[in-house]
């Protein structure tokens, strides 16, 4: 599938990434008030209103396509073209006035991942890509980095919970002591920067397909590889991610293919 296939619905989700960056700046400043979702998560006005705001310019813009979004769930079919869509990704950071949150859209073809944007408004950074047509940042196109070997690579980790009661702990401990430089970025920033050479690999557990779609499709065509901690490609259910440059993905890979997967003792 070419770039220019996708131009159209490219331009319509950075139109909706700016929409909702409207909304959120407006309750940015002005604060908000904080409800707990039944899973124990937070959820804004700003929140709901960015997700009605995408909405409005995706549906027009792509009328075969359903609409998945964090807010208000599925409008159509799984099947065919389906925008993924995460309105407002980190609202802990967001209501604790942190500027580590983004707007997450992407668009899946027949379960492929073919564009992304990942907005992060107040952070001011902008990325987007669309199958065969590159990685832009601000406008300018980026690549991953040429690392190639463990000892140079920056890793960042986030959302590791789950791993630390997982029998993989040990051997990411040990990737981390053989690596160059350990930070924990966390949400769209360490994506950012992998795909744009700042960081070597990004390793997260406890994800959702809305948190990552957009920036699978950039950190792939800025030349990275961007699976789930097996190894396998993302699917609607994936829930851990292994991204990084080619090389260093493979090997951290392997490394933690070596553990026996499941939970530790105790």
């Amino acid at each position: 599938m070419s770039g220019q296939h996708w131009d159209a619905a490219l331009k319509a989700a950075r139109e909706a990434a700016e929409a909702a960056a409207e909304v959120i700046r407006h309750y940015w400043r002005r604060g908000v008030d904080v409800e707990i979702k039944s899973d124990a998560t937070p959820v804004t006005i700003a929140d709901r209103e960015a997700e009605q705001a995408i909405r409005a310019v995706l549906g027009p813009a792509l009328p075969g396509a359903a609409i998945y979004g964090e807010e208000f769930g599925l409008d159509g079919s799984r099947d065919g073209l389906l925008w993924l869509v995460d309105p407002l990704d980190g609202t802990k950071s967001f209501v604790r006035r942190t500027p580590f949150f983004s707007t997450q859209i992407a668009l899946m073809h027949q379960g492929e991942l073919v564009l992304g944007v990942s907005s992060a408004p107040v952070y001011g950074e902008t990325m987007w890509a669309s199958a065969g047509g590159g990685t832009w940042f601000n406008g300018e196109r980026v690549q991953v980095a040429q690392t190639s070997e463990m000892a140079q690579a920056s890793i960042s980790t986030g959302n590791v919970k789950t791993l630390t009661d997982d029998a993989r702990w040990q051997a990411l401990g040990a990737l981390i002591r053989d690596s160059n430089r350990i930070r924990g970025y966390g949400d769209f920033c360490h994506y950012h920067l992998l795909a744009r050479g700042g960081l070597d690999l990004v390793i997260e557990s406890d994800v959702n397909i809305l948190d990552v779609a957009a920036l699978a499709v950039i950190v792939r065509e800025a030349g990275g590889v961007f699976t789930d901690l097996e190894g396998q490609p993302l699917t609607l259910e994936t829930r851990s991610v292994l991204a990084g440059t080619p090389a260093i993905h493979t090997q951290a890979l392997r490394r933690l293919a070596l553990s026996p997967l499941g939970r530790g003792p105790g």
